[in-house]
């Protein structure tokens, strides 16, 4: 049965820094000079910060979530059609209602529609590469768009990164918002991706991996991929007694 208390105002889980990687991580080279040289500090929130402020259902337009039709001139993008869905989940497994989900993406060549981006593939007038939905009450959410391709990037000689998509998603307010990638089910260039690799935990990489849903695929349409989003929850624990070192 699908149910959702309403959550209480309150500090929320400590990180499992185990799952994450290191901010300094050499095989991935713009690590060396983003990464911070000291320890971080870990702020209280407020309860303004932990119960607000957040989007409503008046900001989000009809066809935002569908990639397809969201920015298209003159007829579909090119590329495979997929489906992407799945739920956003607190950590004690609860959905997370009315929260803001945003994705971004590379073209089914491997481009992004950006001023930046210079790889050789063309851009595809019909696709813009980014949507944005707001789950249901139960935490559920879906999007349609085109896999994207895998493109090299200046790493080292060559380096490619597997098909992804990026994710944003806010929480219950704006400061708590996540940014996450979702990779493909059986995509060989994950094992090899130097950013995939800075993941010390081959757990959490398994969870960044969307699998095939073939049960919601639309037939003679479009593949489906499931991607569950798990958040951090409540009851932060001290570090010597005070917040900074969370």
């Amino acid at each position: 049965m699908l149910r959702n208390d309403k959550p209480r105002p309150g500090e929320f889980f400590q990180r499992d820094r185990n799952l994450h990687p290191p901010q300094y991580t050499p095989i991935y080279k713009t690590s060396v000079a983003r990464s911070p040289r000291y320890a971080l500090l870990s702020l209280e929130n407020t309860i303004s910060e932990i119960t607000g402020p957040v989007f409503g259902h008046n900001d989000i337009d009809p066809i935002d979530n569908d990639l397809i039709k969201n920015y298209a001139k003159t007829g579909d993008p090119i590329g495979e059609r997929i489906i992407v869905h799945g739920r956003v989940l607190d950590e004690s497994g609860r959905g997370v209602p009315n929260t803001l989900v945003e994705i971004w993406q590379a073209n089914a060549g491997g481009r992004y529609r950006h001023k930046k981006d210079t790889y050789l593939a063309p851009i595809d007038p019909n696709f813009g590469g980014c949507g944005r939905t707001l789950t249901d009450e139960n935490g559920f959410y879906f999007f349609r768009t085109v896999k994207p391709g895998a493109y090299p990037w200046r790493n080292y000689v060559n380096s490619w990164r597997p098909a992804h998509i990026h994710v944003s998603v806010f929480g219950t307010s704006f400061v708590q918002r996540l940014i996450t990638q979702m990779y493909f089910e059986g995509d060989p260039l994950i094992k090899v991706c130097p950013i995939v690799n800075t993941i010390p935990d081959p757990k959490a990489i398994d969870q960044l991996i969307a699998p095939l849903d073939m049960n919601a695929a639309i037939p003679l349409d479009c593949l489906a991929y499931k991607f569950d989003i798990v958040l951090r929850g409540r009851r932060s624990t001290l570090f010597e007694n005070r917040l900074e070192g969370n």
